[in-house]
Order: structure tokens, then sequence, then C-alpha cells
């Protein structure tokens, strides 16, 4: 079993999980065994197989709280929120006071989103462990979410002293502050990496690390190249079909249409949640912070609850998808724990763009939010930040600037498609120009009186996971705003695939 761990973490899955399937067919009663099988069967991609092994695990160690926690991972994953809720909340009564597993517990609970209770187990794994890294990064990550920023940093501190080839820790604190000539770790993280002593995966989060903290401080001929350099590294270490990915946007373009929805048969109407979907880094933490700060509104934040759904009807083979049942459980999913019932939610899923006419379908009294930006921001902004997992095609120019491409195809096919009481596009431009306007738009979009509290949504306390938990903490800001135009030049491989099918004045 050492030998499978060891494989297991080295990256080695299909050694780990050989070598657990054969000792597993000597000793099937190991729950050890089943519980690194559920892991690396997760680690892959199946979750099918990942529960049926969490199962035997649970089954064999019914008091083992890390057996627990990684059927609730599957159960999450699977798309079975109360389930995950109720494996998670059995761990955390059998857990004891051992670190690692006060570490798993805060993991599960933040995966939940539940990120108060997750931050009550990690600062518990601190305390008993104060000298492991991860221990103080996992503390440190959660308490960024619930806008504990100064402690955020110090725990990074305390993580990067202990081990200086953290990059996760290096980049998660470049981003909890604007940088300063003063106050920067530019001269820190460049020496780790003239030493050449870094593994791959740090190295790219470092050079992601010195990106934003040499854009922080202007230097904008560093902060590409080090933005540039971990993006080549990241691209050769994933494999991903970039043209599959374009593929599929197109299909549904080809497959919503405007009489399919119409044909469609009748949704769930009893709930009215608000969507708000686009890019990443194009403005929608923003948009979902004005809208949750009205107070009939509540945040499920980013759920993947509906394409949860999605995936579990189509799995089921006994006639056609059903879709006010779609709507229905995808409600009793989100409302399971993230939000109270019978409250109006912002679900703020960023792919929920690929399921717009599903939505509408499902949930027919839904309000859908699509966030737009200037091209080359959005793409800028997609390019200097590392999504750890998420949107491949962030890591190559023109990559991007396809699915970018894309992206708008769709866009404009559901403004064609939809109904305008049902699909609201916003510029994040438009908002930084009128902040009180467009949060107007918004608010009576989503069919809200007015409230000058949205205005004020920088000093909401509510958690954000998103990769703008720090930004959306401040009032609005114009900076980011043409910061495209210092790279100009070395986007110019991006700008060129944009023009094949853009007007000039787009991308002026």
């Amino acid at each position: 079993m050492n030998e499978a761990r060891r494989a297991f973490a080295s990256g080695d899955l299909a050694t780990a999980e050989r070598i657990c399937s054969e000792l597993l067919a000597r000793a099937p009663d190991d729950g050890t065994g089943w519980a690194l099988l559920t892991e690396t069967a997760l680690q892959r991609g199946r979750p099918e197989a990942a529960i049926i092994c969490a199962n035997r695990a649970v089954a064999l160690m019914p008091k083992d709280p890390i057996a627990l926690i990684l059927r609730a991972k599957c159960l999450f994953v699977s798309g079975e929120a109360r389930g995950a809720l109720e494996a998670a909340e059995a761990a955390a009564k059998l857990t004891d006071h051992a670190p690692e597993t006060l570490d798993a517990c805060g993991a599960i609970f933040g995966l939940l989103g539940m990120h108060q209770r997750a931050k009550q187990f990690f600062l518990r794994a601190v305390a008993a462990r104060p000298d492991v890294p991860q221990y103080l990064f996992n503390l440190a990550a959660t308490e960024r979410m619930t806008g504990s920023l100064d402690e955020a940093e110090a725990h990074c501190d305390a993580a990067i002293a202990r081990d200086r080839h953290y990059g996760l820790a290096h980049y998660l604190r470049s981003d909890l502050r604007v940088q300063t000539p003063d106050r920067n770790h530019i001269e820190e993280m460049e020496a780790l990496i003239r030493e050449g002593r870094l593994a791959q995966p740090s190295e790219v989060m470092l050079r992601f690390a010195l990106g934003k903290e040499c854009e922080d401080l202007e230097l904008h001929d560093r902060a590409f190249g080090h933005v540039d350099a971990g993006c080549h590294l990241q691209h050769r270490s994933i494999a991903h079909d970039s043209a599959a990915e374009i593929a599929e946007l197109d299909r549904i373009i080809h497959t919503h249409t405007r009489d399919w929805i119409v044909a469609a048969p009748p949704g769930h109407s009893a709930a009215a949640p608000v969507f708000v979907a686009g890019l990443p880094r194009t403005g929608t933490t923003l948009v979902e912070r004005i809208i949750a700060s009205h107070p009939a509104m509540d945040s499920a934040g980013e759920t993947g609850a509906f394409a949860a759904e999605m995936r579990r009807a189509l799995k089921d083979k006994s006639g056609g998808a059903d879709l006010a049942g779609i709507g229905k459980r995808y409600v009793d999913s989100v409302t399971a724990f993230r939000v109270p019932k019978n409250v109006r939610f912002v679900d703020k899923t960023l792919q929920n763009y690929l399921y717009c006419g599903l939505i509408h379908a499902a949930l027919p009294a839904a309000k859908i939010i699509l966030i737009q930006r200037h091209p080359l921001d959005a793409c800028w902004a997609i390019y200097k930040a590392h999504f750890q997992g998420k949107f491949s095609f962030a890591y190559h120019q023109i990559e991007l600037a396809e699915y970018y491409l894309a992206y708008r195809r769709l866009s404009r096919h559901w403004r064609a498609t939809l109904p305008p009481d049902v699909l609201l596009e916003i510029s994040y431009e438009d908002i930084i120009r009128d902040q009180v306007a467009t949060s107007r738009r918004l608010i009576d979009f989503a069919g809200l009186s007015w409230g000058d509290e949205v205005l004020r949504f920088h000093q909401s306390p509510a958690p954000s996971a998103t990769a703008s938990a720090v930004q959306v903490r401040r009032p609005i800001y114009s900076s980011s705003v043409g910061k495209w135009r210092h790279h100009a030049e070395r986007l110019a491989p991006l700008r060129a695939r944009l023009a094949r099918e853009m007007p000039a004045s787009e991308l002026a």
C-alpha cells in the first residue's frame, strides 16, 4: 500500500490504481485500499467508479472520517449535494484531534461552500501542527475567501517560511493586496526561479505570482515575460482538445434553437433564481455581489449544480429529459445548504453560459445575466490568471482567441434566441463608467425594488470563493480598463486571430 501511496503522491495515478486493484484482489476487505482507489478514480475523472469504491470503504470502515469525507466528495462531484453534506457532517462528528483529519474536514466543507465552517477546522489543524505548510496554506485560502486578508497574508508568509518552494502559497500571497515598491516579493521569487530547483508546478505558480506583482508595480515587460513563461509551462503540462471544446459551443448553437425552446415541455416555474455567467475575469463576481447585496437576495456562489443535474438527466435512459424535474432538483440541491429555502438566490457558475437555453426551459421564471468585457482586456485578464485545472484554453494565445470567438458566437445566439425579459447582457465597462445606472438595470431586471445597499457591495461580509475574492472587497475602480494596451505588441498573435472575425471597432 505504501508503494501505491507513493505513486499517487507523485501523480502516477495509473500505477497507484493498478497496485490498489492487485492488493484488493488478494485482500478485498482492506478499507484503506478502497479509500485510495476512490481517490485515484476521482483524480482520473471517474466519479461513478469513485462512489462505488467510497461506499465500499465506508462499509468496511464506518467510523473512519477520511472514508466518509471521500464519500462526501464523490457525492458532491456527482451532484448529490444533500448526501454530500450528510457524509461530511458524519465525518465531522467522528473527527478527533488528528491534524490530517481536521484538514480534510476543512477541505470538504470548503468544497461544499461552507467556508466559515471550513475555517474552524483549518484553525484547529494549524493549532495542532503549526509547522505543516499545507495546513497554513489551506487556512490562508479560506481566510481570503472570508475577507480576513491580513491574516491570510500572515499564514502565507508562515507557509513559505517552512517551504520556500510552495508555489501555491506564493501565488495566493501575491493576490491578497496591491503590491508596492516598498512591500513586494519580486526579488524573493525571481531568486527562487534563478536557483533552478523548483518543480514545474511550483515554477508555474511563481511565474503567475510574479506577473501579478510586476504588473502592480507597472513593470509591464517583466510582468508579461513571467506570465508568458508560466502559460508556456502550463500549456505543455495539460492534455486537452481545444477544437473539441469549440465544437461543443457550436453544437449548442445549432441544437438549442428558438424552435427547440418553444417546443420544450414545461419547466419548474416555482423558483426564480438569477444566473450570472460569463468568461472568467470579466466581472461576473462584481455583478453577483451587487445583486446579492440586495436584502431580498442571497448568493449560492459557484454551485455547478445545474450542470450536475443535466449530467444526471443524460444518464437516465428511461425517456426524454424531464425539464421540470431538472429544474426542481437543481433548486433542491442549491437550497439543501447553500441558501435558505424560499429565498431568491444568485448562482454565479461561470460556465452556465453553455446552458442558457436549457436553464430557460427548465426554470422559465429564472433570469440570466451574461457578462461581457472588452475582448482584449478579457483575454489579457484570462491569460495572466491561473485557474488550477479549469479553462484549459487560457494558456495559449491562439487557443484563447478561438475560444473567445466561440463564446462571442454563443452569446450572440442567446441574445437572438431568448426573450429580453429572460436574458440581459451587461458589460464590465458599463459598471465602471456608471455604477448607479448599471446597478439599477441589474436590480430592475431581477424584478427587485431599488435599495442603495447594492452600491455598497464591497462591504458585504459574505464569503467569496472566486478568483476575484479580494477585488470585490474594494469599491468600484477603473484601473483594470485598458490594461491590455501595455502588452499590445506581445499580444499580436491573439489580436490577429480575433481580428479575422471581429470588426476593428470592437478591438480598438
